[in-house]
């Protein structure tokens, strides 16, 4: 089993904090307050219990991700969604002018209403909806407008991505996984940037440079949707929509759905995705219908620099993997790239018949 590594402590609310920020909503009385321990540790939640059985969360935005026009953008995207029925949730403003956004003491915070489900199942079913809802939020956005801009970098080709990898060495030489196997670990972050850059290469002949833009979700995966009664309540987390072609949405969420973990660490991780998920999300996207092959072709490539990318982020600047040590992760990635390197002809005809 890969060994784990105690992470540091999330960012909390202090109560004083909590007081003078509740005092800028009107959300009535508050019965309890309690962690809301999910997503970045530097970016403190809490669910908050009103007497009248409204529930709230409540987020403090961790620095570096707290820049007001990014924020004001990402509140339009999702009242616009809102004001289309698209399932995402309400947020709420502030007492005096109705601002969704509440800057205070150099702190920026948001409330949103708490939205009750269940996690994703790894469900057939439910796996289909996520690809059908993917496609659905892509419709949505087509006609989207907003004088705030929007980030454009993504996955895709990315010279963050490649300094993350030239870091990574120095990062996690202190970690005892590491000690006495640093020649390896120089090889595997060798063989990571080749698999990326040829990647990167493949999908660019594939023609990226002129595929159309529009807003992505940019973060599609299972955590990131609410289910309830077996059908999706809500989609969270729009932090990360941007102006990329949809395809890299499309290719994420193959991956975010088909990946297969364990119980036990990344070491022990089979090396092949759920094939009938990954048929099931695409199925239910439907881009064949709509597609252009060129797309397709670069579905596997795409969804290789998406594995490598999201790794190697956090692991650059902590040298973990949220609890896993990362040169553990990095050595399951390679295997799972090579795993779908593999299998790229056979995948491809499959997006391509569907």
């Amino acid at each position: 089993m890969a060994a784990r590594i105690t992470t540091a402590r999330r960012a909390q609310f202090s109560p004083g904090e909590l007081a003078v920020v509740l005092s800028h909503y009107d959300v009535g009385v508050i019965a309890s307050a309690r962690d809301f321990p999910r997503g970045s540790r530097h970016s403190p939640k809490l669910l908050l219990c009103a007497a009248d059985g409204r529930q709230f969360l409540l987020k403090k935005r961790a620095a570096g991700q707290d820049d007001p026009f990014r924020v004001a953008f990402t509140h339009v995207l999702l009242t616009y969604l809102r004001e289309r029925r698209f399932p995402v949730p309400a947020l709420i403003g502030t007492r005096d002018d109705q601002n969704s956004l509440l800057q205070l003491n150099g702190a920026t915070y948001e409330m949103f209403e708490y939205i009750v489900g269940e996690r994703y199942n790894g469900s057939l079913d439910q796996t289909q909806q996520a690809g059908e809802l993917l496609r659905q939020f892509h419709d949505e956005v087509r006609a989207f407008q907003t004088e705030w801009a929007s980030p454009a970098g993504a996955y895709h080709d990315c010279p963050t991505v490649r300094q993350a990898l030239n870091a990574i060495p120095a990062t996690t030489a202190g970690h005892d996984s590491v000690i006495g196997h640093e020649a390896e670990l120089l090889t595997l972050v060798q063989d990571l940037y080749e698999r990326y850059d040829a990647a990167a290469e493949r999908v660019a002949r594939c023609g990226a440079e002129g595929w159309a833009r529009r807003i992505i979700h940019g973060d599609w995966h299972p955590g990131n949707l609410l289910f309830r009664e077996g059908r999706v309540a809500a989609v969270l987390d729009l932090d990360s929509a941007r102006l990329q072609p949809p395809i890299l949405d499309v290719a994420n969420g193959l991956l975010q759905f088909s990946i297969l973990r364990t119980h036990a660490g990344p070491d022990e991780w089979p090396s092949a995705f759920d094939e009938a998920r990954m048929q099931r999300f695409w199925a239910g996207y439907g881009l064949r219908a709509n597609g252009s092959s060129a797309q397709c072709s670069a579905i596997t490539d795409l969804m290789i620099e998406s594995l490598i990318a999201e790794a190697v982020l956090p692991i650059a600047e902590t040298g973990s993997f949220g609890h896993l040590t990362g040169f553990g992760v990095l050595k399951m990635v390679r295997r799972k790239a090579e795993w779908l390197a593999k299998q790229r002809d056979r995948l491809t005809r499959q997006f391509e018949v569907q």
